[in-house]
């Protein structure tokens, strides 16, 4: 089972208390970080926090957001009487200075600077709200995953199909491949043959044929075909295992390309050339979609 290394997921609490949202971002990245955006009072409990999205992500910049705020009571405000006396007192007596009509409405007053106080309280204390906030991040831990989970199916499809061209390419590779030998030997042994003939050297024919025979097998491509069509079937395995492979994938993809480019340099052949381009394109089209693979 493949993972996406990008994901997003959420979840969000409201009551007559608390107002609390956990939000989870991935992008994908060669090793694990994770970054929290969230409260002062959560600072001591970073390292639970770690360990739980630990439990889900294994590479990528993972971003964490937590907001928690307390829904204000009535009880959690306080007027400062002193400073609404003074301000009214201040206020009626420059209406006096002015000759104009008194303020007949303290509603006004409440808005300005030390009236109105709000409870300091901290959540730091309060254990509820700190089981509540980490389930909520259990909650969109798990919603991130499965977002990750179906962003994987998809490419997971997507890899089966490019290892579907590359064996379709790579079936016509070896059907080719002996009567590319053969040809390429017979035209070797022909241009050998003129050499000799132009040079005036002598060599006898059973010795010709046999170094001839020696150096057109340098161009025989069936031992990368059949470390290919091994690494084709060891990719599937790797699709197939319950854990996210992407590392074992990336290396593998590593390996076809240069079997599949030594088959591209060793036949010297039209058809084979045409197959070997096709299955680079696959390939790296295999490459990009493991890019994001955990």
């Amino acid at each position: 089972m493949l993972l996406s290394m990008t994901g997003y997921g959420d979840a969000r609490h409201h009551d007559e208390q608390l107002a609390a949202a956990v939000e989870v971002r991935a992008v994908n990245n060669r090793y694990l970080k994770v970054v929290g955006k969230y409260p002062d009072w959560l600072a001591p409990h970073e390292g639970e926090i770690e360990r739980r999205v630990r439990q889900f992500v294994s590479r990528g910049t993972v971003t964490l957001q937590i907001r928690v705020d307390r829904v204000p009571r009535a009880e959690d405000f306080q007027v400062n009487r002193v400073a609404l006396e003074s301000y009214w007192a201040q206020v009626q007596q420059s209406a006096r200075d002015l000759h104009a009509p008194p303020p007949t409405d303290l509603g006004q007053l409440l808005v300005l600077q030390g009236v109105v106080s709000e409870a300091n309280q901290r959540h730091a204390a309060d254990e509820k709200t700190l089981e509540r906030t980490l389930g909520l991040l259990d909650i969109a831990l798990g919603r991130f995953q499965g977002f990750r989970i179906e962003e994987g199916a998809a490419m997971a499809r997507d890899l089966e199909k490019n290892l579907a061209v590359i064996a379709q390419q790579l079936d016509e590779v070896a059907r080719q491949a002996p009567q590319t030998v053969n040809e390429y030997r017979g035209k070797l042994l022909e241009r050998v043959r003129q050499a000799i003939g132009e040079s005036g050297a002598t060599l006898s024919e059973s010795d010709l044929i046999r170094e001839v025979a020696i150096y057109a097998d340098r161009g025989d491509i069936n031992e990368e075909i059949t470390r290919l069509r091994s690494h084709l079937s060891q990719f599937a395995v790797f699709l197939a295992e319950p854990a996210s492979t992407g590392r074992k994938l990336d290396f593998l993809s590593q390996e076809m390309f240069r079997e599949t480019n030594t088959i591209g340099s060793k036949a010297n052949h039209v058809g084979i050339a045409h197959s070997v381009v096709e299955m680079k394109a696959a390939l790296e089209k295999i490459r990009e979609v493991l890019q994001n693979v955990e």
